[in-house]
């Protein structure tokens, strides 16, 4: 008798208790949650074609139209170049980085010391306006201090010649 009840605890400390432990169950859902149905297949291959649709399009945005040949074949062979050469600027600061740290080590330290002595450059720029700007309001307000003294001891001066 005594092995039956051992057993039935054991097996029910294995299949309940040791499962919980090993592998615990998320807590449920709050009671104001409402669970949403199950989406249909059709349903799924529709949210499917749009993600799809969306991820591609992020990718010719980022690519670019030199990159696209296809949506130029219709324009001719001289014009692509053409417009490709008007369209090309200097490359962003992000996109020099990203092309240094392609090369490694040795290419990405001159062009992090080229973006940190222009930051360093930008800072010390910002820094002498703030100061020059700051001392042109000091000397406004100086200005304006001597200006509204002055009358007062002209005053004051003006009383003294008269007596």
């Amino acid at each position: 008798m005594k092995l039956k009840v051992v057993y039935r605890k054991v097996s029910d400390y294995i299949r309940h208790d040791l499962k919980e432990i090993v592998l615990p169950s998320s807590l449920p859902d709050p009671p104001h949650v409402v669970k949403r149905r199950k989406l249909t297949w059709h349903e799924r291959f529709l949210v499917l074609k749009e993600a799809s649709r969306l991820y591609a399009a992020s990718w010719v945005r980022d690519i670019g139209p030199e990159l696209r040949p296809n949506d130029y074949k219709k324009q001719g062979d001289a014009e692509p170049k053409k417009q490709a050469k008007e369209t090309e600027k200097e490359p962003s600061v992000l996109e020099d980085l990203a092309v240094a740290a392609r090369g490694g080590m040795e290419t990405l330290r001159p062009a992090l010391h080229r973006v940190y002595m222009t930051r360093a450059s930008n800072y010390k720029d910002a820094l002498a306006s703030f100061i020059k700007g700051y001392h042109e309001g000091v000397q406004q307000v100086m200005q304006n201090k001597e200006e509204s003294q002055v009358p007062k001891d002209e005053s004051s001066d003006s009383s003294k010649k008269t007596t």
